[in-house]
């Protein structure tokens, strides 16, 4: 019974855990992409869709590098905590098999 009670609870008991993680890997991300950003175009400033002095080919490249950036580091952390969270209290920090996504 004391397992069946912590495998309900504990999905809940991660959500603040997740959230901080979430964040945390976003600064991360956000720091990665203007690094790359920089690296790729030699440029401080990834271009914003509204600007009006970018063209599509640049705006598109900007998110797309960036996309693929947040997934990766979205899903290293969210994996990370996971893994952290298994090891530490013996069970998965999710109700079903399947992901966010």
């Amino acid at each position: 019974m004391g397992k069946k009670t912590k495998k309900k609870k504990l999905p809940m008991a991660y959500q603040p855990i997740g959230f901080v993680l979430g964040w945390a890997g976003g600064a991360l991300a956000g720091m990665a992409f203007q690094k790359t950003w920089k690296v790729l175009r030699h440029e401080d400033d990834a271009p914003d869709a509204l600007d009006p002095d970018r063209g599509w080919g640049e705006v598109l490249l900007a998110a797309a590098v960036q996309g693929a950036i947040f997934a990766v580091v979205r899903s290293a952390v969210d994996r990370t905590g996971a893994k952290a969270i298994e090891r530490s209290t013996g069970v998965w920090p999710t109700k079903e098999k399947g992901g966010r996504d």
